[in-house]
């Protein structure tokens, strides 16, 4: 293969710096035009190509193999949010040339820091990584890479990691504020707080709402959603309500929502006439209750592109704005939310 011609050949055939050869090249200031029209002349001629457009064919014509790892703690009977999203991701690869490897991470491997086969066969070109993994088995994945890798729908508070995530802070902010402007007051929020980051960041939008609104956070109005042992929600866990009712309940993600609902249900209850329940994520599990959850919806087409974009870049050797990207999303209104009346039945 014939060696790539760089600016210091040219500069060197043209007899000046290779400072001036890149001011030519580029259209900067500082080289008379008589000089940039010879300049680029004999760069045509010896077959040069700029580097931003050696990465862009390369971006363009390569195929690559790109691993996707998810803990089957976030692919339990309800949890089918990360299916669609590696779906998602899946097509995204194919659109671009490329192609994807899923490799589920069974608990006791987490547990046992047993790392994952698909970088054992050395297939992987690259490695998108969705939902956080227990600490000690991330750090110890991450450092023994030697191929790029990028995190989805979560980011690593620890490093400078590249990822992809939703808004989950604003779009849970926007969740309760519609439950404020439709007379709610008394707003209950569903989620293991400190289990994702994504969790977390939802909390805190409640919790910046209920500020806005002059209202504080009730310790009896934060419920679970999930085992706090496994992280399970369709193992060993069941919602317990809270003595005193809230008007509303403001739910970490669609599937706890419908948990919720159905609860709420048996406890003779019923939604929106009685309680009101939104969700995030606009993905109900297909019969699991029969009211449709008003939500905030993550676009995951995006965020797949998004993270099948970088990582090609990164793959390529492309220059790329390093960093968190956040993939705004929208509210989608159905019928789990009626105006309050301010009382609840006891």
């Amino acid at each position: 293969m014939a060696k790539a011609v760089r600016m210091a050949d040219i500069a060197k055939v043209m007899g000046v710096s290779t400072v001036t050869v890149s001011k030519a090249l580029s259209d900067q200031k500082g080289v008379s035009e008589e000089l940039r029209v010879k300049i680029k002349q004999k760069a045509e001629e010896l077959g040069y190509q700029s580097v931003s457009l050696r990465y862009k064919e390369r971006a363009q014509n390569a195929s690559y193999t790109f691993g996707v790892i998810v803990s089957d703690r976030f692919l339990a009977k309800y949890e089918s949010f990360y299916w669609n999203l590696y779906q998602e991701v899946a097509t995204a690869a194919v659109q671009k040339g490329c192609f994807t490897m899923l490799e589920v991470l069974q608990a006791e491997d987490e547990e046992r820091l047993v790392m994952p086969k698909l970088l054992g066969e050395k297939k992987a070109e690259g490695l998108i990584i969705i939902g956080r993994l227990q600490r000690p088995y991330l750090d110890l994945l991450i450092d023994q890479l030697d191929i790029p890798f990028i995190l989805l729908d979560f980011a690593d508070q620890n490093r400078d990691y590249d990822a992809v995530i939703s808004n989950s802070y604003f779009g849970m902010y926007r969740m309760t504020n519609y439950l404020f402007e439709m007379g709610h007051t008394k707003i209950a929020f569903v989620g293991n707080i400190h289990y994702t980051d994504s969790i977390t960041d939802r909390y805190f939008g409640y919790v910046k709402s209920l500020s806005e609104h002059g209202e504080e956070v009730r310790r009896d109005w934060l419920l679970y959603d999930r085992n706090p042992k496994t992280g399970r929600s369709d193992k060993n866990f069941e919602f317990e309500l809270p003595k005193e009712m809230p008007t509303a309940f403001v739910c970490n993600n669609d599937v706890a929502a419908t948990m919720l609902v159905n609860k709420l249900e048996e406890a003779g209850y019923h939604v929106p006439q009685d309680v009101s329940v939104v969700g995030y994520d606009n993905y109900q599990p297909p019969g699991l209750c029969d009211v449709r959850i008003t939500t905030y919806e993550v676009d995951m087409p995006e965020m797949a592109k998004q993270a099948v974009k970088t990582l090609i870049r990164k793959a390529s050797g492309e220059h790329y704005k390093q960093g968190v990207t956040i993939v705004d999303g929208r509210i989608v209104y159905k019928d789990s939310v009626r105006r309050s009346s301010k009382d609840v039945p006891s």
